[in-house]
């Protein structure tokens, strides 16, 4: 299975995570799915036209993160850490950067609530969250 991957080689964000967000929001988006299994390193960095050690540490990051396991004899494979309440206290941590920052910036309550609502239905096709 080869996926979509868009890199901006212009962009000051580092080419591995880039690749480990496409990869992110993918799954998020259920283009790739549990037990699929992503192409080599030496197919991405090809086909992306970067180095194997960028897509090797991408790989890396994304096992540590808990969106892969490298298997011996099929590769990378996705295979989703779910633990709800790791994930919260992650998400935790990095709003708490981000909402400091907008708030510096003047962002308001609403500003946040709206754009939290507009990405999340994006990635859950527009269905109701439930709960909300």
């Amino acid at each position: 299975m080869i996926i979509q991957i868009d890199i901006d080689f212009n962009s000051d964000e580092a080419l591995y995570i880039q690749l480990c967000n496409q990869i992110i929001r993918g799954i998020a988006m259920e283009q790739i799915h549990e037990g699929e299994v992503l192409p080599s390193v030496r197919q991405l960095a090809d086909v992306i036209g970067i180095n194997m050690h960028t897509v090797n540490k991408a790989y890396a990051v994304l096992k540590q993160e808990g969106f892969i396991k490298l298997d011996r004899r099929r590769g990378a494979v996705i295979s989703l850490d779910v633990d709800k309440y790791q994930a919260i206290q992650e998400l935790r941590e990095n709003l708490n950067i981000v909402l400091t920052r907008a708030l510096c910036k003047n962002v308001t309550r609403d500003d946040v609530h709206q754009l939290v609502d507009e990405i999340f239905d994006r990635y859950t096709s527009g269905a109701d969250s439930g709960g909300r």
